[in-house]
């Protein structure tokens, strides 16, 4: 299974496209610099984990790939196009998504529910005020989504009712909607069970190939199970980059920020 998915990774990489380009991308507030002088690239179809301590710039760097805090200098590209100008939901409609450090579902509404809406606001008939029928695609889809993150057991069950690892994993389903080919990840094992994390971990492994991810984790197992590649930060700055055997088993990094053990960045 792992040579299939090397295999694929290649023929995607092998279009010569990377998924992200990040060029010299820094992020000031003020006098504070939260972000200096980033360069990152991420093939498509790659899996990467950015780790580091808290106030390392992880968040801010999802920001600014995404549109929600604009870099202050420096350059976006999304699969070659640069996106350092466009707002956030055109960088939604050439493929990226983003789940939040802060569940942001509606509660009142059955898990089914909040995924179809997902899939119908990215679709042509968002606007649309009939209700879905039995061949609906939207509703389709969605039916899909709630079984690839292992919901399809309180699939009518209203979100305001499930556990918080439940909600964190209906997250990810809204982040697939629509055909997404990147998507960020925002501490999504924060908060959760060992068993939890585990199926988190199982949900993340089992992606489609296609669809490249970044994951910011505290959990260091968790990361280095689902990454191909990892970036450290710290200050603000890329601090090291490899692979997650080379992360883990360097000393830097160990003295840096395995020394009160994993989990605990």
């Amino acid at each position: 299974m792992e040579s299939a998915r090397s295999d694929a990774l290649s023929h995607l990489q092998g279009a010569g496209r990377y998924a992200l380009e990040l060029e010299a991308i820094s992020r000031h507030f003020g006098a504070l610099v939260a972000l200096a002088d980033i360069n990152l690239t991420v093939g498509a179809g790659e899996r990467r984990a950015v780790l580091g301590s808290n106030g390392a710039g992880k968040t801010t760097l999802f920001n600014a790939i995404t549109g929600d805090f604009p870099p202050t200098t420096g350059r976006v590209r999304l699969f070659g196009e640069d996106v350092t100008d466009l707002p956030s939901h055109e960088r939604v409609r050439r493929g990226l998504r983003r789940t939040y450090q802060i569940s942001l579902l509606f509660g009142g509404l059955t898990v089914i529910d909040n995924v179809y809406l997902a899939c119908r606001g990215v679709s042509r008939g968002r606007y649309s005020l009939r209700r879905p029928g039995r061949d609906d695609r939207a509703m389709e889809s969605a039916r899909g989504l709630v079984a690839a993150v292992h919901l399809d057991e309180v699939e009518k069950a209203r979100v305001d009712t499930l556990s918080y690892g439940q909600q964190r994993q209906l997250e990810i389903a809204l982040a697939l909607a629509g055909a997404p080919r990147l998507i960020l990840f925002d501490e999504p094992a924060a908060g959760l069970s060992p068993t939890e994390r585990g199926e988190l971990v199982e949900i993340l492994q089992s992606l489609p190939d296609h669809i490249g991810y970044i994951i910011i984790e505290h959990d260091m197992d968790v990361a280095l199970r689902v990454a191909e590649r990892v970036t450290m930060m710290h200050n603000g700055r890329i601090f090291k980059e490899g692979t997650p055997e080379e992360i883990e088993n360097d000393t830097e990094v160990q003295e840096l920020y395995l020394g009160q053990g994993r989990g605990h960045g």
